[in-house]
């Protein structure tokens, strides 16, 4: 068996240190030593190694570095002076899941550093789940159709009062670390800590409203939430809710990801509370900032979320789109990886359509796109009236889905436009500014069934209803 290849990229104070274990250990061989950040990736770039052995105060190093040396195949391990319990956090925080102490044995160095003998690709995704739709003529029938079955006969201030580490395959001797106490330690660990994504097609069908309006209902049921606005197009949650954005805490919190920082104290902090039981971590206030949500680092502030909140919603962009990195050579950042990551690491996907001839058709077509990433998402059809789509737009709406997208039991939200207008204005949630609004009520019933919590809602009539309830006649 030939001896694996191993890189270091450890401080001075470590280098010597670690080359001498190395040499020690029978089934592993030293080819270069990395002077820094740069010159690891360049050499795991290139394949000089198998296994990377990195120390937590090399310069530079972050989760980005450990994602790319990952992608590039090489195995990450860190190392580090035996009780240095904060250097063994911050590797676990950047991703870094084979550690040894740097006083280990040579056979434990040999076990940590020797990559496992099946190949690591990466798994390619499934295409058996549904066949391409077809193009063309097929999508302008499907149009005309929905047009037909739709239509028929008809033709920034403040806002008041606002103020575990991975469990990876650690080497034997390794310390065993003991994160910070979080603010409100959750004593209900029966309660699931779940991420809900709020997804929509393009052409503003209101999914930031739903998104903001279900984690205030979510918290009016006694769950922590924390609301994240991953929208790397056009975030809004801070307009919705009156916050300032000049600092946005989702940027914020990836940066802190990234560098092996985040923790629950900090997500707290980063992440005020703007009404009980309800953190917001607004969005960029710039599109072109898009570059600061690594996907790597946002899939640690999802985690990190679901140890501070039970329940973490998060309004995602339109665009699914995953070929972005054609256009490079290198690894290079990707637009979208906000929205897909949010997408595959949620327990529940909404996908939200505006109940018009036009928002419909797109979410039909979204739908086919989002079975890459769920073949079970809870759809929900906004701004339900009857001027867009003719007399009985439930039935309407209901039988188009059927037909078209094979969805039965959507969530129909009425567009009660006084009371959502009011809401906006006033930078406050349905449930405080018009209790008794149809889309509150409709939004309330969904944030209970997807809690699991029962909700009683006296219905004063209109179109509100809820997923799977039969819904009245026009």
């Amino acid at each position: 068996m030939s001896a694996t290849t191993v890189l270091t990229a450890v401080s001075p104070r470590l280098e010597a240190q670690v080359a001498t274990r190395l040499e020690a250990a029978r089934g592993l061989r030293l080819v270069r030593r990395c002077a820094d950040v740069e010159d690891l990736l360049a050499a795991g770039a290139a394949n000089v190694a198998r296994t990377a052995v990195v120390s937590a105060d090399l310069p530079g190093l972050d989760r980005t570095v450990v994602a790319d040396l990952r992608a590039a195949g090489v195995l990450v391990a860190g190392t580090f002076v035996d009780g240095a319990e904060e250097d063994q956090r911050r590797l676990r925080q950047i991703g870094v899941e084979r550690l040894l102490p740097l006083d280990a044995p040579a056979a434990d160095w040999d076990q940590t550093l020797t990559p496992p003998d099946a190949a690591a690709a990466p798994a390619a995704p499934s295409s058996a789940a549904s066949p391409a739709p077809a193009a063309g003529d097929a999508d302008a029938d499907i149009d005309a159709a929905i047009s037909r079955e739709l239509l028929g006969e008809a033709p920034v201030l403040r806002r008041a009062g606002a103020s575990p580490a991975g469990s990876g395959s650690a080497a034997a001797g390794s310390v065993k670390v003991v994160l910070p106490a979080a603010p409100e330690p959750d004593e209900e660990s029966s309660v699931p800590h779940r991420v809900i994504a709020v997804w929509g097609p393009t052409g503003a069908p209101g999914r930031t409203t739903v998104a903001v309006n279900l984690a205030a209902e979510i918290a009016r049921l006694g769950r922590r939430v924390v609301l994240v606005d991953a929208d790397t197009y056009g975030a809004s949650v801070a307009q919705h809710l009156a916050l300032l954005d000049e600092a946005p805490g989702v940027a914020a919190a990836a940066r802190l990801a990234d560098a092996g920082s985040l923790d629950r104290p900090r997500l707290a902090a980063t992440a005020p509370e703007v009404s009980p039981g309800l953190r917001v971590l607004t969005g960029l206030p710039r599109a072109d900032r898009w570059t600061e949500l690594r996907e790597d680092a946002f899939v640690e502030v999802l985690q990190q979320c679901r140890t501070l909140a039970q329940v973490t919603v998060v309004d995602v962009g339109f665009c699914l789109e995953e070929d972005e990195e054609l256009s490079y050579d290198t690894r290079a950042p990707r637009r979208n990886a906000a929205t897909t990551a949010a997408l595959r690491e949620a327990d529940d996907v909404l996908a939200v359509g505006a109940a018009d001839p036009v928002g419909l058709q797109r979410l039909v077509r979204g739908l086919d796109d989002l079975r890459a990433f769920t073949s079970t998402p809870c759809v929900v059809v906004t701004k339900v009236r009857a001027a867009a789509v003719g007399g009985a737009p439930e039935r309407r709406i209901l039988e188009a889905l059927d037909r078209f997208a094979g969805v039965s039991t959507p969530v129909l939200v009425p567009d009660d436009r006084a009371a959502l207008d009011a809401a906006m204005l006033a930078g406050r949630t349905l449930a405080e500014t018009a209790a008794g609004s149809p889309a509150r009520r409709a939004l309330a019933a969904l944030a209970g069934e997807l809690t699991g919590v029962e909700v009683a809602l006296r219905r004063r009539g209109g179109l509100g209803s809820r997923r799977g309830r039969r819904t009245s006649r026009a």
